[in-house]
């Protein structure tokens, strides 16, 4: 696939602001880890302060920095106890002005240090860290991309060796999400891969914060270009795409059409079998439901008809019933989530893309696709998908794909549905981490 490229970068420069937002919930996080391993006996000054900060006392160190302090020059420490500490440390690189540093670090009271990088997968897997809305959107950016503004993350937490060392052989992470989805979506998952990795996060033409033209046709081929370009002109790396249902599915096209050695490797939550389901003709529940997959796509065609199911579709208590029935932990759908895919929702454009995801073409097959992949390829599947079910043909596919090819490994997750990283976050974390250890260095 080859599609002319005229975009325009016109970021903004990551702000303290949104440096010391990562360094907070890293913080806090790991002040509530070690409590609860007993290596915190007891906070600093900073006690008598703690609850009148709702963020704590990382909050409130940073909230008392000087204003005029630049994120270049940036350095602060956060210390939990006398004898046994977690610091975490703000760094920036003034040649990357675009992702903010954060550092966890553990110290020992011998003194000895345990970085980021040291630390076990199953550690920081447990460390449960966590991304509130309101962060995320604050450390967000802008890029101009064919005349459209996308809205993306980016950050780095690691050790203070790592951030100084503006060559390291880690590959940079893309997270693409899925259907009705965004950056927001991989909440649990930003700040522990960024532990070790630079993350990006992007919201695709048509969801989150990007913008929705009207009227506008969206296909998986167009999604998948502007992934492309992204790793192009944003990261400029070898990177490691790693994407939830059609996220995945844009993903697999991207690697496939790459002949600039842009991705790396390739992660895929549940693919999907397309756009929308009307791809998977060969499944008997799809073929049983293609006579209302047409007739709603007729009734959608309809501008009032279609303006009234998406107000329903969108409605609260509807969007808990449909995550509800697509997540295995039942604890995961808080209204956190449910503001993640509302919000969005009420965008002008908003009903436009929703009409045209549904009622489009469902496009390329990674049936088709993944046999040109020759990358390392990490597959995780929720066992308890409705909507990709593992014994449906896109499931029964990447299950087989293991014993094919020698470049593809799947972990299959118990009790988990349609969106993994949300669902258990844990048990991705305990998979992905070793893995991405293991890919050769990025070129």
């Amino acid at each position: 696939m080859t599609m002319g490229v005229g975009a325009a970068i016109t970021t903004t420069s990551a702000t303290s602001n949104a440096t010391a937002i990562a360094a907070t919930r890293l913080a806090n996080n790991r002040q509530g880890q070690l409590r609860r391993e007993g290596l915190v006996q007891s906070v600093l000054p900073y006690r008598h302060n703690h609850h009148h900060h709702p963020h704590g006392i990382a909050s409130h160190f940073f909230r008392n920095k000087p204003e005029s302090s630049s994120v270049s020059s940036l350095t602060r420490i956060v210390n939990f106890s006398n004898n046994d500490a977690a610091r975490v440390s703000c760094f920036t690189n003034n040649d990357d002005p675009e992702v903010p540093f954060v550092s966890a670090r553990a110290t020992s009271s011998s003194g000895s240090t345990a970085s980021s990088s040291t630390i076990g997968s199953s550690e920081i897997s447990s460390l449960g860290l966590s991304l509130e809305i309101r962060e995320i959107n604050e450390m967000c950016k802008k890029w101009e991309w064919r005349g459209h503004t996308i809205n993306y993350l980016s950050v780095h937490t690691g050790s203070s060796e790592q951030i100084l060392n503006p060559d390291s052989n880690k590959p940079p992470l893309l997270l693409v999400h899925g259907f009705g989805a965004s950056i927001a979506h991989w909440r649990r998952n930003i700040l522990t891969l960024a532990q070790g990795y630079t993350v990006y996060a992007i919201d695709l033409l048509g969801f989150g914060a990007s913008d929705k033209p009207e009227g506008f046709s969206y296909t998986m081929d167009l999604w998948a270009q502007l992934i492309l370009d992204f790793l192009a002109e944003i990261v400029q790396r070898p990177t490691v795409l790693i994407g939830n249902s059609v996220g995945s599915l844009a993903c697999v096209i991207a690697a496939s059409e790459s002949t600039q050695s842009l991705v790396r490797g390739l992660v895929l939550l549940n693919c999907a079998g397309g756009m929308n389901n009307k791809a998977i003709v060969d499944d008997w529940r799809i073929r049983l439901l293609l006579p209302l997959f047409w007739l709603i796509d007729t009734l959608l065609k309809q501008r009032a008809i279609a303006s009234f199911i998406f107000e329903r579709v969108k409605q609260r208590e509807n969007l808990r019933n449909i995550l509800l029935s697509v997540y295995g932990n039942k604890e995961s759908v808080d209204e956190d989530l449910i503001e993640i895919i509302k919000k969005p929702a009420n965008d002008e454009g908003a009903l436009d893309a929703f009409v045209s995801i549904v009622t489009g073409p469902p496009g390329p097959n990674p049936v088709q696709l993944m046999p040109r992949i020759t990358l390392p390829v990490l597959i995780l599947w929720g066992d308890t998908d409705p909507f990709t079910p593992l014994d449906g043909p896109v499931g029964k596919y990447f299950s087989s794909l293991p014993a094919q090819v020698p470049n593809v490994s799947l972990f299959v997750l118990e009790g988990v549905g349609h969106c993994p990283h949300d669902d258990r976050p844990d048990l991705v974390h305990e998979k992905l981490l070793p893995w991405l250890h293991d890919l050769l260095p990025a070129l």
